[in-house]
């Protein structure tokens, strides 16, 4: 049996992954979470074989989700399953050791034959998305990338600072550096620009 924690902060999508792949023989999803940081949480509390997860979710994405289980050697191997066709996201998504990257338009049948594949040990990944991952580099830090993302949901320079203990004029910096590379006249074009590339 191949046991998998489902990390999707939409109710319905969160369901109907659980309903689908709980048909399957071999699969048993044994904990779901609405956000990554709670299945970071969920991830110490039992036997898991696969963490499927979304990328975009609050608290903590997927990928830092799979940077954090990387982190502390965490024996489940993750797939994200995303609506998001961005190379930036894959190749930072295989760089934090992601196994599968599979879009959400792909069947249940082709899910549950990637899960089978991935818990075998091999790497998944949706075929559309290999040329584009390698077609920009993504030149930001990972710095750059919090208060840019965080920046991006509405927070001040101050409220980042406060945020990461770094202090204001440190933050500003980053956000100029970030604008700066992305050739961007502000902070949010720079984030907007970040986020299309899939580097956000």
């Amino acid at each position: 049996m191949i046991n998998i924690l489902i990390a999707e902060d939409q109710s319905m999508v969160l369901g109907a992954l659980s309903a689908l792949l709980n048909l399957e023989d071999d699969l048993k999803v044994v904990k779901t979470a609405n956000n990554g940081k709670q299945a970071l949480e969920m991830s110490t509390q039992c036997h898991l074989d696969i963490v499927l997860t979304d990328i975009e979710m609050p608290e903590m994405t997927g990928i830092e989700l799979a940077q954090a289980l990387q982190k502390v050697n965490h024996n489940a191997k993750v797939m994200i399953l995303t609506t998001f066709a961005r190379g930036g996201y894959l190749r930072r998504a295989m760089d934090a050791g992601v196994k599968g990257y599979l879009l959400k338009d792909a069947s249940s049948d082709s899910l549950a034959d990637a899960i089978r594949k991935v818990h075998q040990g091999k790497v998944i990944v949706a075929p559309e998305l290999i040329t584009e991952a390698w077609a920009d580099d993504d030149p930001l830090t990972e710095k750059e990338r919090k208060v840019l993302r965080l920046a991006a949901e509405g927070k001040t320079t101050e409220g980042i600072a406060k945020l990461i203990h770094l202090s204001a004029g440190t933050v500003r910096n980053y956000l100029s550096e970030a604008s700066s590379k992305l050739g961007a006249k502000n902070r949010v074009e720079a984030a907007r620009i970040a986020k299309q590339k899939g580097w956000l």
